[in-house]
This record gives C-alpha cells, structure tokens and sequence, in this order.
C-alpha cells in the first residue's frame, strides 16, 4: 500500500536476521536502494520474540488475520 511505502521511504528499513550481521550490510542497502536501513536491536532475537508475542495473544493474532468475504 502506498502509505506503507511512504513510511518505509521516511523512516528506512529495520533489519533483522543473521544475514543484517554481516559487516557494512546496512551501508550497502542504503547505499544502492537510497532508503536508510537500520540494524534492529538484538536482530538474532526479533523473530522468536515476535512469535512469542503472537503465541501470548493468539486469539488477538486471528482476529487481526481472518478476513471477511
């Protein structure tokens, strides 16, 4: 969706993952996409925690997921 473009333009790209590791990966992303690109906080650890807070609010997570036809 366009403003979700618009956010990812102003605000830049967190990056999570081993693969956001690896030395001047951020300065190269930027570089060659002309978006700033940000190392998350602990990046090894971003995906088992979000899972660990869907799993903590697993009834919120369907709801926010089921679509309506």
């Amino acid at each position: 969706p366009p403003e979700l473009a618009a956010d990812i333009i102003d605000k830049g790209i967190v990056m999570s993952g081993g693969s956001s590791l690896l030395r001047n990966f951020d300065k190269l992303l930027s570089e060659e996409t002309g978006v700033p690109a940000h190392v998350a906080e602990e990046p090894l650890f971003c995906v088992v925690r979000g899972t660990g807070l869907v799993m903590e609010n697993i009834e919120l997570w369907k709801r926010s997921v089921t679509t309506r036809g």
